[in-house]
C-alpha cells in the first residue's frame, strides 16, 4: 500500500516524512487489524473492543484540533480545523453513538488498556506542547494512514454492516478531504523549514505511527 515517492530535491516535506517512515507506515497498514477487516475475519469481540477505544481517541481528537486551531498561523487554516472539529463532533462521534446501541455495547463495561492509554497520552501530548505544525504532523500521519488502507478495504466484501460502515467513512471523499487538507499544510508549513525543523517533525510522524501500532494491538486484548 505504499503512499509516497522516494524523497528528492523536489519532494516535498510530506512526501520525504512518508519515505523516512516507510517501514513504521506499512507496518501500520499491513497490521493484523487490518489484514482481518480485508479478508472478512475480524473477530466480533475485537471489533467492539476497538470501536470504544477508538470513540474515546476521537474525543480526544477534538482536543488536538481544538489546540491546533489555538495555533493555526492564519483564518483559513483555523476555519478549515473548525469543520474539522464539525465533523468529528457530530458525524464521527454519532457513528459511535449509533453504533454502540446497535451493537449493544457498554463501554463503561469494556476494560481499558495501557496501550490505549498511551495512544491518547502520547498524541495529545503532542498538541499541547508541540507546534502547529508538529499536531498537524501527527493527525497527518494518522489520517494518511486511515485512509490508505481503508480504500483498500472499501473495495472488499466485509459483512459486518457496522464494520462496513466504519470503513466507508474513512474511505468517503470528506475524509479524504481532509487527510488531503492536512498534507497540503503539512508541505506549506515545510516550506523554508529548517533540517533540525524537518527532522523534529519526520520524529513525530514515527511517534504516533508507533502509537497507532500499539493501539491496534490492542483491541486484540492483553
Amino acid at each position: 500500500m505504499a503512499a509516497w515517492r522516494a524523497p528528492g530535491l523536489d519532494a516535498m516535506l510530506s512526501d520525504d516524512i512518508l519515505a523516512e517512515n516507510a517501514g513504521r507506515f506499512e507496518a501500520m497498514v499491513d497490521h493484523r487489524f487490518v489484514r482481518d477487516i480485508m479478508a472478512d475475519r475480524l473477530d466480533d469481540a475485537v471489533f467492539r473492543r476497538y470501536l470504544v477505544y477508538e470513540a474515546g481517541f476521537v474525543e480526544t481528537a477534538i482536543a488536538i484540533f481544538a489546540l491546533a486551531v489555538a495555533k493555526a498561523p492564519s483564518i483559513a487554516g483555523r476555519r478549515w480545523l473548525i469543520g474539522v472539529l464539525e465533523a468529528l463532533a457530530n458525524e464521527q462521534i454519532g457513528y459511535f453513538e449509533r453504533s454502540f446501541a446497535i451493537l449493544g455495547i457498554d463501554p463503561a463495561a469494556v476494560p481499558g488498556d495501557p496501550r490505549v492509554v498511551a495512544f491518547n497520552d502520547g498524541m495529545r501530548a503532542i498538541a499541547e506542547r508541540g507546534s502547529h505544525a508538529e499536531i498537524i504532523t501527527a493527525m497527518f500521519a494518522a489520517e494518511w494512514m486511515y485512509w490508505t488502507w481503508c480504500r483498500a478495504a472499501n473495495t472488499c466484501k466485509i459483512g459486518n454492516p457496522e464494520l462496513r460502515a466504519w470503513v466507508g467513512l474513512h474511505a468517503a471523499q470528506d475524509f479524504a478531504d481532509q487527510a488531503l487538507w492536512l498534507k497540503r499544510e503539512l508541505d506549506s508549513l515545510g516550506e523554508g523549514a529548517d533540517a533540525a525543523c524537518r527532522r523534529r517533525l519526520s520524529q513525530v510522524f514515527a511517534e504516533a505511527m508507533a502509537l497507532e501500532i500499539d493501539f491496534h494491538d490492542a483491541a486484540y486484548g492483553p
